[in-house]
């Protein structure tokens, strides 16, 4: 085997495995089938990676089908949202599909099924139905309606399609095995009654197809080569082959290409939950803010958060494709945006817990302009202009009145230099009558000015401040984000609610300062606050009313651990 062989995915070694046995490049498709009942999760990224990722390798056509059969919760809101999403990660479909799209098709195929003696309305309650079919050390047993006649059960199928039964009181099954050891053989149900609005199809239909008979049929339709999804749907394998063996025969001459189903494992995130149910309480019971909140780990969450499509790309990349479950640590996903925001975000001063600083020798009523460079890992990001005074906000956590030899900011009689600025000693601190610190003195060098050309100028001191001029500043709205749950897996616990774990500290919106340059900063726009992390403006923000979001810290965790 070649070292490029060796270097396949089990994914890819099949792809490569059926072209080398004749089948023909062209004939290689892929999809992305998510259900619009809510929003896209950090979750989908993995599968949405996969299909997009493979569809660029071969240069293949990727569909986005949306598995929309069930009109009690699906909603085009959702279907916006996903589209969104997809092109935002920077993929492109070859074409825009829904299971709506063939109702018609799947409907005459159930009849056809139903003349073979295939399927059968059934009439019990979906309690007895739940009886009969058995357990997974049981067999189940036939029910009484197995054995309809074809005519009755035609006569049954049509009257449900043509509304006269109320929802719950029949449902059509298919008819292959009671007995078999996998519980979803056990005569499956294709069709329910659902007297829903459709968010496409509107009324036209009562009737509703179940996901296995749609997903398999929607792929054959399609003419997908290789149908990839999660680990959990491995048991439904057997099945998506039966189905599509019954209905191969009877349209072989219209749709050639028998797809297959292959399974990956899916992504699961420490700290975080990936169900859309348990993502949905969040948002109706008012834990976040919406669907986009930064805490979610919905896509639209993370964009919102300051999340770039690239540092999600290459954790999905450095994922890779497995068969094996098991939890990647957040900190890995953090890594990436920080690796990522590091190359193309520029370089801003912002002051999160300010304290008065006072240059006492700088000449009174002076201001001078100061010139920074903006992004040092990107030579063609150019400088900007910082108006500099001798009034400064500065950390409050950069200033002790008195502090040991390992403390390298500012104290008392101790020299550091104001970032881009000059060289400053700390002479002494005004208090307020609790002993709170409100004000502090130093003096400078006016001969230390970075990049000067001075001796004075090169001059090594060991600590080095961020700052903002206080006549200058820009009050800002600062959301500091921390992770929605205090547990590494908050649905994991047999005898506990995941809402028992939710993190109560998960948000600290605090009043900050920055620089003037922001004023104008485009929602979205991406910085990293010198010394404190990376932000970005969020999409409340205006001119009178900045906003940013943390999005990540600047302290790596993850690559330490790992090393």
């Amino acid at each position: 085997m070649s070292e490029e062989k060796k270097s396949l995915n089990f994914i890819e070694q099949i792809i490569e495995d059926d072209l080398n046995n004749g089948m023909p490049q062209e004939h290689l498709r892929f999809r992305f089938p998510p259900e619009p009942n809510g929003y896209l999760h950090i979750g989908h990224t993995k599968a949405i990676g996969i299909s997009f990722g493979l569809g660029e390798q071969y240069q293949a056509p990727v569909n986005l089908r949306f598995d929309d059969t069930n009109p009690a919760k699906e909603e085009q809101e959702y279907v916006d949202a996903i589209k969104r999403d997809v092109a935002w990660l920077g993929y492109q479909w070859e074409n825009e599909c829904y299971s709506s799209d063939y109702f018609q098709q799947l409907y005459d195929w159930a009849v056809l099924l139903i003349k073979d003696g295939k399927a059968y309305v059934d009439s019990q309650s979906s309690e007895a139905m739940a009886t009969q079919k058995g357990t997974p050390t049981e067999p189940g047993v036939a029910g009484p309606y197995r054995d309809r006649s074809v005519a009755e059960n035609l006569d049954l199928f049509t009257r449900m399609k043509a509304g006269e039964f109320d929802e719950g009181t029949h449902v059509l099954r298919a008819k292959i095995d009671m007995t078999s050891p996998n519980m979803l053989m056990r005569d499956p149900i294709m069709y329910r009654i659902l007297k829903k609005t459709h968010h496409r199809t509107g009324d036209d239909w009562v009737i509703y197809p179940m996901y296995d008979w749609t997903h398999g049929e929607s792929d054959y339709i399609e003419q997908i080569s290789h149908s990839l999804c999660s680990l959990e749907f491995k048991p439904h394998r057997e099945l998506y082959n039966w189905f599509r063996d019954q209905v191969y025969p009877l349209s072989k001459e219209q749709y050639p290409l028998a797809p297959k189903q292959r399974e990956f494992s899916r992504l699961n995130l420490s700290y975080t939950v990936m169900s859309k149910r348990k993502l949905m309480k969040l948002v109706e019971e008012g834990v976040v803010a919406g669907w986009d909140d930064p805490r979610m780990p919905t896509i639209s969450g993370l964009r919102r958060r300051g999340y770039t499509p690239a540092s999600i790309r290459n954790f999905i990349q450095t994922v890779g494709v497995s068969k094996r479950e098991n939890v990647i640590d957040v900190a890995l996903l953090e890594f990436k945006v920080r690796e990522d925001l590091n190359k193309i975000a520029n370089r801003v001063m912002g002051v999160l817990n300010p304290v008065k600083l006072v240059i006492t020798n700088y000449p009174a009523g002076q201001e001078e302009i100061l010139i920074a460079e903006n992004n040092p890992e990107d030579d063609t990001a150019g400088s900007r202009e910082i108006p500099f005074s001798g009034e400064l906000y500065i950390e409050r956590e950069d200033f002790k009145e008195e502090a040991n030899r390992k403390y390298f900011r500012l104290s008392i009689g101790k020299e550091v230099r104001l970032k881009n600025g000059y060289i400053i000693k700390g002479e002494s601190c005004v208090k307020d009558s609790e002993g709170n610190i409100t004000e502090i003195h130093c003096t400078y060098d006016p001969l230390s000015k970075s990049g000067s050309g001075t001796e004075e100028s090169k001059r090594k001191v060991k600590g080095t401040l961020h700052w903002v001029s206080i006549k200058h500043a820009e009050k800002a709205e600062v959301r500091i984000y921390d992770r929605l749950f205090s547990d590494e897996a908050p649905d994991s616990h047999k005898d506990k609610d995941f809402m028992e774990f939710l993190n109560p500290n998960s948000l600290d919106v605090i009043e900050a300062f920055v620089e003037p340059s922001l004023k104008s900063a485009a929602k979205g726009a991406q910085f990293q606050f010198q010394r404190l992390g990376y932000f970005n403006v969020d999409d409340d923000s205006s001119e009178t009313a900045l906003v940013f979001n943390k999005t990540v810290g600047l302290r790596d965790t993850w690559s330490k651990k790992n090393k």
